[in-house]
């Protein structure tokens, strides 16, 4: 078939990849969000995607909205068969989803109809899911509604960031997608309309969302600091100034705190719970690049008494 890969993170690479290599497909172009300022100079950036197909010489289209007239003309002449779809970024018009005769064909990184919406890996870590994955399906109008082609498992470890699960999906996912073209050009492969049961919804993870509550459980406060790492981050406070969480273990075993207290050993930090304490192994103080938690702590000379939360 012919295709029109549209994508535009890092995440989205892998299958962009998977689809230039198989020899069975043509990815006649690329679309991808227009370049976006970034770094401390803030110069304008092109995304992962146009990068890695301008490398292999395939034509982007960076469109401000996809319902620009001037990119559905272009489209059109292109006459794609197909349009696989992996974290694209923007919303798709009806009059874009007519043009390829077969739709456009989107990877979600979900079982679904679990987990439907931005952030599906981040909610899955969050709410303790022991197994997620991710699903092909057929964009239609709704959010990640359509019938699904296919799915792919991938079990979620206990030690799991939310950039740890994203990069071995995106691996996996790239496979599925190559494979859902391919059965959908030989004919081999039905759409299957979603379970009206089992819908859970994943929007786009906010700052507050990663702001810590240290009367949760430690469990709670485990899975909101790997779901929100890399990205948003989950933080703190101390001392009116944001702290952010790299990394914390459970410390079952240790000595009852309080809510957000703080206990300072030669090597180690502990914060109370809502249940147990846990040890912060990575921070990054505000302004500041990440350090080890027993390093800050000596730095700020943290006073008995002294807690983190607001």
């Amino acid at each position: 078939m012919k295709l029109v890969f549209a994508g535009t993170p890092e995440v989205a690479v892998p299958a962009l990849d998977a689809l230039i290599a198989s020899d069975r497909h043509e990815v006649a172009a690329v679309v991808t969000r227009p370049d976006a300022p970034a770094g401390r100079g803030r110069r304008l950036v092109a995304s992962p995607v146009a990068e890695r197909a301008e490398a292999a010489g395939i034509e982007v289209l960076k469109p401000r909205r996809p319902r620009d007239e001037d990119f559905l003309a272009r489209l059109r002449e292109i006459g794609p068969d197909c349009c696989p779809v992996v974290a694209y970024g923007a919303l798709l018009p009806r009059v874009a989803l007519d043009v390829p005769a077969r739709g456009w064909v989107n990877l979600h990184f979900s079982l679904l109809p679990a987990w439907r919406g931005a952030a599906p890996v981040q909610h899955s870590i969050m709410a303790g899911d022991e197994i997620t994955g991710a699903s092909t399906f057929l964009i239609e109008e709704g959010l990640d509604a359509g019938p699904v082609y296919g799915t792919v498992t991938e079990e979620v470890r206990s030690t799991d960031t939310s950039g740890d699960l994203l990069t071995r999906l995106a691996f996996a996912g790239a496979g599925l997608l190559a494979a859902t073209m391919d059965g959908i050009e030989d004919g081999a492969l039905k759409a299957v309309p979603q379970p009206s049961d089992g819908i859970s919804l994943a929007p786009k993870i906010t700052v507050e969302d990663a702001h810590v509550d240290w009367a949760a459980p430690a469990l709670r406060i485990d899975r909101v600091v790997r779901g929100c790492t890399p990205a948003p981050g989950a933080w703190t406070v101390f001392r009116g100034e944001r702290l952010k969480l790299v990394s914390v273990q459970l410390v079952p075993d240790h000595a009852e705190l309080a809510p957000g207290e703080l206990s300072v050993g030669k090597n180690n930090v502990y914060v109370g719970t809502g249940s147990h304490a846990v040890e912060p192994l990575w921070v990054q103080p505000q302004g500041k690049k990440p350090m080890r938690a027993a390093d800050w702590a000596r730095g700020v000379r943290i006073a008995p008494g002294e807690a983190l939360g607001a």
